[in-house]
């Protein structure tokens, strides 16, 4: 090969090299392979070391190039790079729309708020970044820093490949954008920090800015971070851009990655759709959001209504419910569990947090509470992530009012006031009610039986059980199947419809699966995975009724009990003592009587397996892909364990991941257990 020919094979490879990797960075559509594109790089790479002088600064091999920097210079903006204001109601969004009409009315406008249309963008929780392009070449990369002067970071923006180094035209350009890392990818690099003994990020937004901070460009390549642009803040030509959704038009026609969800709204009601929609689904994603930017779309609008010292009063920034927040204890209340628990709950000056509204949490124990130092009336920090339920993680002492005093469990049970009894858990003490008639328990034992994972009857709340205990009309929870429309039709809240509805989901659940049933039963130390068991031990016993199955139990030994996968030394003991209960085994008739029949498990080919899973299900929840295993006759665990069959993962799988792969557990995506399950 000449050196002419070198040269334009080296040009050739460039542009080659540019445009799959815009197709697979950018458009997320690949033509070819990693390999494929990999050989390519590799190429080129061999070609320049051997003809240097041909090496460019926009040739694809110098997005990981160059000796670490000893610090980082500092940059003056072209444009001042401005923050938003944030909004956290509607109410304020709607004062925003309003002062922006008086603005524009007062500039000789007249517009009312049926002329105002807005661009809504998803609000990427990333790092700010200000790209300067001269003749369409990446001149510098520049953090925000004070808006006026940031840090010169283009070494490692270049390592980024859904950031051009070459745009599509020859313009001069500064643009704004955001730097965010994958998640999937920051749970990667938190493994490898967790295994190495190094600090973990808190989130993928510190992984991000900490990964663009990074002095060795080496770093930064190996973090996959990516972009999203949405503004162009300074052109050389002026372009006729009339609104917003252009200008991200003209964004992704110059060769930019632009958030892909972003949407045209005509009226601030259809913004507030948007908003309701992607606060629910946002956490689906793969990178993280945190509220959406809402702008004014015409230009000649925003021109108008232009800027205030800190922010654009054309642009506001909605963001969505935070996962930890702020509150009072208004008071902590005992619970009294259907186990005779006795939990204190703090409740709460109500409060958003991650999308719903808290009012009270748990304190689990005396010892968390010690821990806490927790009193009535305290300022505490409070943490939802998505679902999960809410924790008090912190108090703020310097918030405490002088003559608070700390919060003593009686010793007696407040419902039926019982000397309370204490047990002791590891470091835990806890403390329990030994009335087992205790009129709490047994509201919070048929509230265990009616719920979803045990017999799943639909429309009876705690509420409805309590109305229905103090009307005489059930003492356990057998007496919910002798319920009759007529009984119910004619309290108070309640009429022929509602009676029809609650009394066929009663009828529905008369038929049901072993395991729910010995769950629904609620047997002390006896959890879901174990009433599986119990279900594999229906199926093989040979019996077809609850009466045959309730015999068979009667008749098994402790040493039996013992050999079931699973069981303890707890569990048997509780379990051979409910079996054995006098009481027990006249509420296991009446439930008979009334015709509860049971659904005994054939072995459909997962017989004893074992699942536990990890991550995020997209196409099924989690208590649905639960159901399909044990209707398989499968077992579903919390653990992993080296008996663990298999494990399911999900988006975002957490540390079970790494002990499965450690263990040699066998690991399956969510579309190989749904092919498994329906194969078997």
């Amino acid at each position: 090969m000449t050196k002419n020919e070198a040269k334009k094979r080296i040009e050739q490879l460039r542009r080659e090299i540019a445009y799959h990797g815009y197709l697979y960075h950018v458009k997320d559509a690949p033509e070819i392979s990693d390999a494929a594109w990999d050989a390519l790089k590799h190429e080129l790479k061999k070609l320049e070391q051997k003809y240097p002088e041909f090496i460019t600064p926009d040739s694809p091999t110098q997005r990981v190039s160059g000796q670490p920097l000893p610090k980082f210079s500092k940059v003056i903006h072209k444009v001042r790079q401005w923050s938003l204001t944030d909004a956290f109601s509607f109410d304020e969004a709607r004062d925003w729309e309003e002062r922006n009409i008086k603005i524009l009315q007062k500039e000789d406008v007249l517009i009312s708020a049926s002329d105002l249309d807005y661009i809504c963008e998803l609000k990427i929780d990333g790092l700010h970044i200000a790209l300067t392009y001269e003749n369409g070449a990446l001149k510098s990369a520049a953090t925000r820093g004070d808006g006026v002067l940031g840090e010169n970071v283009t070494q490692n923006i270049k390592t980024i490949w859904s950031v051009p180094l070459i745009l599509k035209k020859p313009e001069d350009i500064v643009v704004e954008g955001e730097i965010w890392m994958p998640k999937e990818e920051f749970a990667r690099i938190n493994r490898e920090n967790e295994k190495e003994g190094q600090i973990l990020f808190a989130n993928p937004r510190n992984a991000a800015a900490g990964s663009i901070r990074q002095l060795d460009s080496a770093i930064t390549a190996s973090r996959k971070l990516d972009s999203f642009i949405y503004d162009i803040a300074w052109q050389k030509r002026d372009w006729l851009i009339d609104d917003q959704k252009s200008e991200l038009m003209l964004l992704k026609a110059l060769g930019f990655k632009v958030e892909p969800n972003f949407r045209h709204c005509k009226t601030l009601g259809q913004v507030f759709d948007f908003l309701k929609s992607w606060e629910k689904q946002h956490d689906n994603l793969s990178y993280l959001v945190d509220g959406v930017v809402i702008k004014v779309n015409k230009r000649r609008y925003q021109e108008i209504l232009g800027y205030t010292g800190k922010a654009p009063r054309f642009a506001l920034a909605y963001k969505f419910s935070p996962e930890e927040t702020t509150t009072v204890i208004e008071d902590i209340i005992v619970q009294v569990g259907r186990l005779g628990r006795l939990t204190p709950v703090a409740h709460f000056k109500p409060v958003k947090v991650a999308g719903t509204t808290v009012s009270r949490a748990t304190l689990h124990n005396q010892q968390r509470i010690n821990a806490l130092d927790a009193r009535i009336g305290d300022t505490v920090i409070i943490r939802k992530a998505g679902d999960i339920i809410p924790e008090v993680v912190k108090v703020l002492p310097r918030f405490r009012r002088k003559n608070s005093s700390r919060f003593i469990i009686d010793k007696l049970c407040p419902s039926c006031g019982s000397v309370a009894r204490i047990e002791r858990s590891g470091e835990s003490m806890l403390h329990f009610c030994a009335n087992k008639r205790c009129s709490a328990r047994v509201i919070e034992a048929i509230a265990h039986f009616v719920s979803k994972r045990a017999m799943n009857i639909d429309g009876m709340g705690e509420k409805i059980i309590v109305r229905f205990i103090d009307e005489g009309l059930i003492a356990d929870a057998a007496d919910i199947f002798f319920l009759e429309k007529a009984d119910i039709a004619q309290l108070t809240g309640f009429g022929e419809k509602s009676a029809d509805n609650l009394l066929a989901s009663i009828a529905r659940s008369r038929r049901v699966q072993v395991a729910k049933f010995l769950y629904a039963l609620g047997i002390p130390h006896i959890g879901e995975r174990m009433a599986q068991r119990f279900g594999e031990f229906a199926r093989d016993s040979g019996a077809r009724s609850l009466p045959a199955f309730w015999e068979a139990l009667g008749k098994i030994s402790k040493e039996e009990l013992m050999a079931i996968p699973d069981f303890g030394p707890k569990a048997v003991e509780s379990a051979f003592e409910w079996f054995h209960d006098e009481r027990n085994q006249k509420l296991i008739q009446r439930l008979n009587d009334c015709g509860v029949e049971l659904e005994i498990l054939n072995d459909d080919g997962l017989s004893g397996k074992s699942f536990v899973f990890t991550g995020a299900l997209s196409s099924i929840t989690r208590d649905e892909a639960k159901d399909m295993v044990i209707a398989k006759g499968g077992v579903v665990g919390s653990l992993v364990s080296a008996s663990t069959d298999y494990l399911v993962s999900g988006k975002y799988p957490g540390s079970k991941y790494d002990k499965a792969k450690k263990l040699g557990v066998k690991i399956i995506d969510e579309g190989e257990f749904v092919r498994l399950v329906k194969k078997e």
